[in-house]
């Protein structure tokens, strides 16, 4: 660890060191319901930047998540910045004030140690890939994810806020560079060439990383997201939005990791979103035993995917529709003042905003595939040529939508697409 962390008051804490520095903080103290003495600490991070621990008393839980100066997979030779940390704890705030209901509580933020104490997501809720891994259903999924999208895209947008609001808040997250910076490297640049990060299922895949790398169709229409990933400060974004980021129930839907976070073309948050479902759709036949072919599972993701955009659309504009006279100066009242006007501005926003999601998600399925970071859908398939197909034909998909995407006038004609991506 650098000098200069330990100058700033950071050391990175192991469960007797966590346990005294939770006795000596006021309010990691109160949400253990005060009794201190009995703790049990549980180390449960398996994502790849951050230490988070599970503490326990008999009157209460908490979870305390601490970033690390690197990249926790690949040790200190990639350095990391600390500061995601603030950034983190300051998207929960923010998207926990405008959806309550699917974003745990922050309780404490010490930006010296880049440490988050927030509200413990009790079992049974597991991270949502392990469901769609596993096959489970879950009812609530469209719905409360259209409505944590709605309501943390629209309230932090032009639509809503002036933009002396929206600026002063723009500028704020543009400090959470080095993060962005990593999302431009593996989602928008390292597929697309030689990389020494980049990996893929080898030999079988070869051929297909080397079709990425060789496709200028595809390289013209990466730039353009590219570009807009780092130029449109459209909303405040999770930034990271895919399924290992959300815990669920069957009746419980919790958004968390938002270390990603900054101003960005929202299309990237429901892209990140319905792509790893798409991922996950493709995944199944890897999955797919004699007592479950998984084909009504199957099914289901799709049902999902569709319900996922409508839900997520009907949502939006009824918050548009409810706010239109408000203080957003992206459309002016005094303008935009006849209803069929409105009406025209809506449909041509979100056809534009469902082509960004869809360029978006295709990137990221993409990536996931034969960039560095992968996915636990595909990684957990063990015959190899099993998988191979099962990535083959994402990638495919992936491909098509990435420069077929303005065509979508649709989520159903997405979704019919997808369903027609069966060669192997």
């Amino acid at each position: 660890m650098a000098a200069a962390d330990e100058a700033q008051g950071f050391r990175p804490l192991d469960e007797a060191s966590l346990v005294a520095y939770i006795r000596a903080t006021p309010a990691l103290a109160a949400s253990l319901g005060g009794r201190v003495d009995d703790l049990a600490v549980k180390e449960v991070g398996d994502g790849n930047l951050n230490f988070v621990y599970i503490v326990t008393s008999d009157a209460g839980s908490v979870v305390v998540k601490q970033a690390l100066p690197y990249i926790r997979c690949v040790g200190d030779s990639w350095p990391m910045t600390r500061e995601r940390a603030y950034f983190e704890a300051s998207a929960l705030r923010e998207h926990g004030r405008l959806c309550p209901d699917h974003v745990p509580e922050v309780y404490h933020f010490d930006r010296a140690m880049s440490l988050i104490g927030m509200r413990y997501i009790k079992p049974p809720h597991i991270i949502l890939r392990k469901g769609l891994i596993a096959g489970v259903e879950y009812p609530l999924l469209a719905e409360h994810m259209a409505d944590y999208m709605a309501k943390t895209l629209f309230f932090t947008s032009l639509l809503y806020n002036s933009t002396t609001e929206h600026k002063k808040q723009v500028a704020r997250y543009c400090e959470n560079v080095e993060m962005c910076r990593l999302t431009e490297q593996v989602v928008f640049s390292d597929p697309y060439m030689v990389s020494k990060y980049n990996r893929w299922n080898s030999p079988l895949l070869d051929k297909d990383a080397e079709a990425v790398r060789e496709d200028d169709g595809l390289k013209l229409e990466i730039a353009e997201l590219k570009s807009m990933f780092i130029e449109r400060a459209q909303a405040l974004i999770h930034g990271d939005l895919h399924t290992g980021s959300i815990m669920v129930t069957p009746d419980s839907t919790q958004v968390i990791d938002p270390e990603f976070a900054f101003y960005a073309p929202m299309g990237y948050d429901i892209g990140a979103f319905l792509g790893n479902l798409i991922l996950a759709y493709f995944a199944q036949d890897g999955h797919a035993d004699q007592a479950n072919d998984r084909k009504a599972y199957k099914q289901w993701i799709l049902k999902t995917i569709e319900e996922s955009w409508n839900l997520f659309q009907q949502k939006f504009l009824g918050l548009w529709n409810k706010h239109k006279d408000g203080n957003g100066e992206a459309y002016l009242p005094a303008i935009y003042n006849n209803p069929e006007l409105l009406s025209v501005v809506q449909k041509k926003y979100m056809t534009g905003l469902l082509h960004d999601s869809l360029g978006f998600g295709s990137a990221k399925m993409i990536r996931r595939i034969v960039g560095i970071a992968h996915v636990e859908d595909f990684d957990s398939i063990e015959d190899a040529s099993k998988r191979a197909s099962c990535e083959r034909r994402a990638l495919d998909c992936g491909k098509a939508i990435l420069k077929g995407r303005r065509q979508f006038e649709s989520i159903e004609q997405v979704i019919a697409l997808v369903q027609s991506v069966t060669h192997d």
